[in-house]
This record gives structure tokens, C-alpha cells and sequence, in this order.
């Protein structure tokens, strides 16, 4: 009857993996593979041959048990990446940072959006001004309006006047990758004219604009002959991605009955509205409130009563990362 040595059907634990020892088939050690601890069983008799090489095995050993990568991590929030071999620690971005993909395309990384509205520049007092690019800003959109005609108050009930034009508008969304700074002009609303003066024009509104990305022309002038009168002409927007004309003014004549009180005419209003008020020797129209904002023209009286001035253009740029 065969004899069976209980001895040698146990696996042999020889603790650590030591590279001078020699093993034997049963022998069992402990071994970390990089960040992996694990155990082998020896197959074959081996002196040298460490049991594993970046997860791959030598010949002469079989996993027993196989462990998991120790984690990298050592605070709170950070979070596992896998690097170019081999996982890899990310720790937590600053505050108000957001996790997004590297310049180079291959990795993870905190850092700031690259969209959604930082702050907005708004020029409203006629003359030149300078845009400077905020830290960290890649495109802006930009809107340029020019300033509003003047009104003119005509010299009759027959011939109440016009009033003035709005200012065009251009909207242009700008790459300011490669730009620190833009020259900005904003132009002045045409004053009001009241045909007491003896001239029957208005003043056209100046042209705005944001260096040589996008321009817009003011509106025209209201006039008030002794027979004729006609509002201004809106002005256009050039070289925006969207060019906008203002709304020209107009003109009212009598009634055929030579009321004293003929209805006068509305002006113009630029992309922002605020045209000014128009009326007929009402109670309470004041030169104020006939006075146009933001590129709207500025409205009129009869008889030389009073005229509106062009509301000054306006130009807006809002800056994005």
C-alpha cells in the first residue's frame, strides 16, 4: 500500500521574496510588483527570478493571491488619475477651480472654465477711451452704437419739424487672444436746432466705434424748411458680425386747418431705445425728457419751442474666458 507524506502536499511559506534565496516548487513568498502586493507559489525550481514584472509573471511562479495597487491618494478630494504607466495621484484643485483636460490632450488638470461672462466695460461719455483686456480673458463681445441725431423744432403750426435719426449698432464677438488693448471712440449725440436760430438742420450724431474691429454711424439730422421737413436718417453698423441701422425720424405736417396744435415727431431709437419725447406745447415737455440716450435721437416741439438733443452712443464690451 502506497504511503502518502502529509508533509509535502502543504504549501512551504517562506515569507518575503529574497532574491539570493533559492525556491522549490510549494514555496510561497510575499512579493510587491511596484505599488502591488501579492502572493506566488513557486512551479519550478528558480533562484533570482523575481515572481512578477509590472503585473506580468516569471515562469516559474503562479499567482497564489493577487493584490490591489495601494492607493495613491494621501489628502481628502484627491482623486485617482492614470498617468502615462501607471495610476497616479491628482490632488484637489484650488478653490473655484474646475477639472478639465490638459493643453496637450493626454491628462487631467485643474484649472479656470474657458467660458461664461467675467465682467463687462461700458463706455457712455462721447470722446476716446481705451479697452484694456482683463487677466485671463480669450473673446469678448462687443457693442458699438453711434450717437443720435438732433431734433429740429420747425417754424409754424403748418410746419411743426422733424426729429432726428437713431444711431446704428454693431455686435461683434472679438478673439483677444493676441490683444492687450483697443481704441474706443464714442460718438456725441447731435444737439437740437429750433428754427428761432435761422438754421432749419438738426446736428447728425458721431459715429462710434472699437478700433478697426467695428464702427457704427450716428443718426442724421432732423429738418424743418418753410415748406418741407423731413427726419433724420438712422445710422448702420459696419464690420460687425451683426450691423444694425437705427430708426430714422420723422416729420409731421398740420392738420389742413392750421391747428395751433399739430402733432410733432417721434425720433429715432437706437438698439437700446430710450428715443426722446415729442409732443405739441404739452404741459410738463421739458428739453430733458425731449433728449434722446444711448444713440436714440432726440425729439421736437412745434414753432421753435424746443428741440431734443441726440443721446450720446454707447459702447459695451463684455469679456469671457
Amino acid at each position: 500500500m502506497a504511503t502518502i507524506d502529509l508533509g509535502k502536499i502543504k504549501f512551504n511559506w517562506r515569507g518575503t521574496y529574497a532574491g539570493g534565496t533559492a525556491y522549490v516548487p510549494d514555496d510561497v513568498v510575499y512579493y510587491m510588483d511596484g505599488s502591488v502586493g501579492s502572493s506566488y507559489m513557486c512551479v519550478a525550481n528558480t533562484t533570482g527570478n523575481a515572481p512578477s514584472s509590472g503585473g506580468t509573471l516569471h515562469a516559474s511562479w503562479q499567482y497564489l493571491a493577487k493584490g490591489q495597487a495601494t492607493s495613491p491618494t494621501t489628502n481628502q478630494g484627491d482623486i485617482i488619475v492614470r498617468g502615462a504607466s501607471a495610476d497616479t495621484r491628482l490632488a484637489i484643485g484650488a478653490a473655484g477651480k474646475i477639472l478639465k483636460v490638459n493643453s496637450s490632450g493626454n491628462g487631467l488638470e485643474y484649472g479656470d472654465g474657458d467660458a461664461g461672462l467675467q465682467s463687462m466695460n461700458v463706455y457712455t461719455t462721447a470722446g476716446s477711451h481705451t479697452w484694456t483686456k482683463p487677466t485671463g480673458i480669450k473673446k469678448i463681445k462687443v457693442f458699438v452704437t453711434g450717437g443720435g441725431g438732433g431734433g429740429m423744432s420747425g417754424p409754424s403750426n403748418d410746419n411743426p419739424g422733424s426729429s432726428g435719426g437713431g444711431g446704428g449698432t454693431a455686435i461683434k464677438i472679438i478673439d483677444v487672444t493676441s490683444i492687450s488693448s483697443v481704441a474706443v471712440t464714442v460718438g456725441a449725440g447731435g444737439n437740437g436746432v429750433t428754427t428761432s436760430s435761422g438754421v432749419r438742420y438738426g446736428n447728425g450724431g458721431g459715429t462710434s466705434s472699437f478700433g478697426s474691429h467695428c464702427s457704427a454711424t450716428g443718426g442724421g439730422a432732423g429738418y424743418a424748411g418753410n415748406d418741407d421737413r423731413y427726419g433724420g436718417i438712422g445710422g448702420v453698423g459696419s464690420g460687425g458680425d451683426i450691423n444694425l441701422h437705427g430708426d430714422a425720424g420723422t416729420s409731421e405736417g398740420n392738420d389742413g386747418s392750421n391747428n395751433p396744435n399739430p402733432p410733432a415727431s417721434p425720433a429715432g431709437a437706437s438698439f437700446w431705445g430710450g428715443l426722446g419725447m415729442y409732443g405739441a406745447n404739452q404741459a410738463g415737455l421739458t428739453q430733458a425728457n425731449m433728449d434722446g440716450y444711448h444713440g436714440s435721437a432726440g425729439g421736437n416741439m412745434f414753432q421753435g419751442l424746443g428741440a431734443g438733443n441726440g443721446g450720446d452712443g454707447i459702447v459695451v464690451v463684455e469679456n469671457y474666458k
